[in-house]
This record gives structure tokens, sequence and C-alpha cells, in this order.
């Protein structure tokens, strides 16, 4: 187990400097001081060693969602929207590993969405839901919503990685104008 650990940090330190390109099977096993065909004893292939960084990327991210504080479940979901930007600029290859790798832990919609939701699926379905029932949000599926929400939320975050706005300041201007509108939108009654 000891030599599990020792290979993924190995392949994390990497992930981190190079990316999903720069890892490689070869790079790890000379990281580690082992040959290259050690790792398969541990790891069947990159694509395993890329599915565990992305589970520990996501255990990274539920921990900062578990850590918003807000008793109003509107502000629980603007704060989330703001864990979720911070996470994307604070920790850029964490969050490329939790959002942006295709790895066969990924979840895919609808199957695995209806299946059940994630940790912070569950969490934001509990808070959208509550607006609902108080009147707040539109009866549109709970999922849908949440969607939407994290669609434009990683749509923003990936013109900002892709250095498509002038400033951070200015994209977090956007960003949060873009969230309030968005969210507004599901207002019942709401003016755009």
């Amino acid at each position: 187990m000891e030599s599990k650990r020792r290979i993924f940090a190995a392949a994390k330190r990497i992930f981190e400097a190079e990316g999903s390109t720069g890892l490689s099977m070869r790079k790890i096993a000379k990281a580690v001081g082992v040959t290259p065909m050690a790792i398969y004893c541990h790891y069947a292939d990159k694509d395993e060693i890329l599915d565990a960084l992305m589970l520990d990327a996501f255990a990274a991210w539920e921990e900062k969602v578990r850590a918003i504080r807000a008793r109003d479940p509107m502000k629980w979901l603007e704060k989330l929207a703001w864990a979720y930007l911070d996470f994307a600029i604070d920790e850029p290859r964490r969050f490329e590993a939790a959002f942006l790798l295709s790895g066969r832990q990924a979840r895919k919609y609808p199957d695995d969405y209806l299946a059940g939701p994630s940790v912070v699926g569950e969490m934001m379905g509990k808070r959208i839901d509550q607006l609902k029932l108080e009147g707040k949000l539109a009866k549109a599926p709970t999922l849908e919503i949440a969607l939407t929400l994290w669609a434009l939320s990683q749509g923003l975050v990936s013109m900002y990685r892709a250095g498509r706005f002038v400033s951070e300041a200015e994209f977090r201007r956007i960003y949060s104008d873009a969230c309030a509108h968005c969210i507004r939108g599901f207002v019942p009654d709401a003016k755009i």
C-alpha cells in the first residue's frame, strides 16, 4: 500500500506541474525510483491514475463545499458559485482533474445523475428543492436548474482559463453578474 501511495503522490506532483499531457508511466516511475512495470502492480494504466487524480480532486471539491456556511439556500447557492470559481483559480490542476478530465470515473448525463446525485449535487439539489417549496424558484426540474448553474460557471471559468478576459477583476465582475442573472432566471415572475 505504501508503494501505491508513493506512486500516486508522484503522479499528483507531475500532474500539478505538467498536466495530463506531461503525465506518463515512465515519468512517474522515475520520480518514485522504480521501473515502469512496477507501477502496473498498482495501476492498470495511465487512465486508472487519471481516475485516481479525478477522485482525489472531487474529494477536495466536496470538502470546500461542505465548508460553505449559509442558512439561506439562495445565499448558499451564491457561495457555491464563488467556491467553484475560487477552486478553479486557486487550485487549477485539481479543478482540471475534477471537471475537465474525461476519465472512466467521470459521471455521464443523464444516467449517472439520475441514478443518484454526487455529494455536491445532493447538497445543491437540497437547496434548490427548498427554494422551490418556498416559491422562490420555478418548478423546473431540480437537475436542470443545477446543470444550468454549473454549465454557466464551468463555461465562464473555461473562458477565463483560456485567457478570454482582460483581467481577473473583469472576469469576476462578469461571473458575479452572470450567476445572478442565471439564478434570477429561475425566480417566478422575475424581471431579468
